[in-house]
């Protein structure tokens, strides 16, 4: 069991049944009141953020979330399949709705991080930058370079990206998954 001081960032844990992550916490003591936590925490099935106090009274139990990797197959009618790295037969199926805006990096044979809670996934961690093959890029335009310039690239996944203009269709960039912004060009196509 979890006290209320042991709620420090990143913990997990219950919370009325649903398991949370905090995000941020304070420890504040105010003149002739009891002491409380000032917490931040995030819905780990939804995403929400809350913020909310704890009383000394408050017990936790610890969220038992296991991360294991898996391999992005395939994606079939809104339905994306993973696969277990060490077996191929053992598959996931997500929906849509689950991936979320991950879904603009997802692409076959990319190695994810899930997060499961009571044997269900609860969320995907990508890696921060992957390396992404440059479909359809508009030309750069000859002129005044004396300021950087920015052209919208899409990427094989789909995704959309400001890049350089010197970026052409063929080359391999590599982008920042959290903020979906071109990084650096890995190799000219």
């Amino acid at each position: 069991m979890l006290s209320y001081t042991d709620l420090k960032k990143g913990v997990m844990f219950v919370w009325n049944n649903k398991p949370y992550e905090v995000v941020e916490a304070n420890f504040s003591r105010m003149q002739q009141r009891k002491a409380v936590v000032q917490a931040k925490i995030r819905d780990v099935t939804t995403g929400k953020l809350l913020e909310t106090n704890f009383q000394a009274s408050d017990q936790f139990e610890e969220a038992e979330i296991e991360k294991r990797p898996l391999n992005f197959l395939y994606t079939h009618r809104g339905d994306y399949v993973f696969a277990d790295p060490a077996s191929r037969k053992d598959r996931f199926v997500l929906k849509e709705s689950v991936i979320g805006q991950n879904k603009l990096w997802l692409k076959p044979d990319n190695q994810v991080i899930a997060l499961f809670y009571k044997g269900q996934i609860l969320t995907l961690t990508l890696p921060v930058k992957i390396d992404l093959k440059v479909i359809e890029a508009p030309p750069g335009v000859v002129g005044d370079r004396a300021q950087g310039g920015y052209k919208s690239i899409s990427v094989e996944t789909g995704a959309i990206v400001q890049s350089p203009l010197f970026i052409n269709q063929g080359d391999i960039v590599r982008v920042n998954t959290e903020t979906g912004e071109y990084v650096e060009r890995v190799q000219k196509g």
